[in-house]
């Protein structure tokens, strides 16, 4: 079977989304003028990418799964290639936090954190999903839906877009209940949740599997669609364009909009409208397809999972002091952590990549 074309665009834009993240954590949205709102709910990165991830494994693998040539375990092995390497890193770089690990949980929850943590399995234990590495929760959820995706793939090829597009406005709707729950009953007695609160199942909702998997089946509903739009033509220009306008102008609303529920399912059909125009042949998929923020778009796993843990060393060790570079920060702390991101990729991740493949014939 002819493997399906790269979606170079898609690439592009995880260049920006990683870097938001980055902008999310360790900046003040301010500085940033009118993209304020923007590096501010800097979290719907994250809820893109799971997105994403269900489109471009469906976009990859669900003709071969419906034609029963997806090797599960085949599958399996080759996501644990791709993930793993990385992932471990970005834990070997947080042991340095143990000690504040271990004085903020019980010693029952530190010890499950100890143990669950390298197994990917830390996300379904909120008071644990951000262990040793902040961003790690994710790829708990990740590992999740690569389990479940086989079965997922293999779900009959629609034939007509008006049924198909009902069918994910559902899978949108089921995913808004989370969010509509928590804001109904507000179980944490928040007066206004918002990106600095805490609570338990505050926690539960921002980082635990169940609560972003339809963000992942949308994704891989929405490969479906892709196969249905031609790539030429206006109509993905503006499903791209309006995505984006979209996605701006509800951040740009603020706390008008319960942060519950934007945090994750309100913006799946905005950023569906984005894949798709990204996906197709349209000026703004050339802009965002253009070879250096591909580059970069490349190691957006690496600088997303390695971000928190990296910066962390960066400033404890002082090492701009030492360099003199300290009235730099924290822009060039940006740049060191994109150019860290790339040598791991190409230092770490993809040769890592390909031994664990010859090992485990994946």
């Amino acid at each position: 079977m002819v493997r399906p074309a790269p979606l170079k665009a898609l690439t592009g834009l995880r260049c920006f989304a990683a870097v938001n993240i980055v902008l999310f954590h360790f900046s003040n949205p301010q500085w940033f003028g009118f993209l304020a709102p923007v590096v501010n709910a800097g979290f719907i990165s994250v809820s893109y990418f799971i997105l994403l991830s269900g489109f471009v494994l469906a976009y990859n693998y669900s003709e071969r799964a419906r034609a029963g040539e997806l090797d599960r375990v085949r599958f399996w092995k080759a996501r644990f290639t791709r993930i793993y390497p990385i992932y471990l890193l970005g834990l070997l770089l947080g042991l340095g936090t143990l000690s504040t690990e271990y004085g903020s949980h019980t010693h029952g929850m530190f010890w499950a954190g100890v143990v669950l943590t390298p197994l990917l399995l830390q996300g379904w234990i909120p008071a644990i999903a951000t262990f040793l590495n902040t961003p790690a929760w994710t790829m708990s959820a990740e590992a999740f839906y690569y389990a479940i995706f086989p079965w997922l793939a293999r779900w009959k090829r629609p034939e007509r877009l008006g049924p198909h597009l009902g069918r994910m406005a559902l899978v949108w709707g089921l995913g808004l209940v989370p969010g509509l729950v928590y804001v109904v009953f507000n179980p944490d007695g928040i007066p206004h949740p918002d990106r600095w609160s805490y609570g338990h199942w505050l926690w539960a909702l921002k980082y635990t599997p169940y609560a972003h998997v339809a963000s992942f089946i949308f994704g891989v509903m929405l490969a479906d669609v892709d196969r249905l739009l031609a790539r030429p033509g206006r109509l993905r220009l503006c499903l791209g364009l309006g995505g984006f306008v979209g996605i701006y102008i509800l951040l740009a609303l603020g706390p008008l909009i319960p942060y519950a529920i934007i945090h994750d399912g309100l913006l799946m059909p905005l950023f569906g409208c984005i894949v798709l125009g990204l996906a197709g042949e349209n000026p703004l998929a050339t802009l965002l397809g253009k070879r250096p923020l591909v580059f970069v778009g490349e190691a957006s796993y690496s600088l997303y999972l390695l971000h928190f843990n990296l910066w962390t060393l960066i400033h404890q060790t002082h090492v701009l002091n030492h360099l003199g570079l300290s009235r730099l920060d924290p822009w060039i702390s940006y740049v060191a952590l994109i150019g860290l991101a790339l040598l791991a990729l190409y230092l770490i991740e993809k040769p890592a990549q390909r031994q664990l493949r010859k090992w485990m014939g994946a």
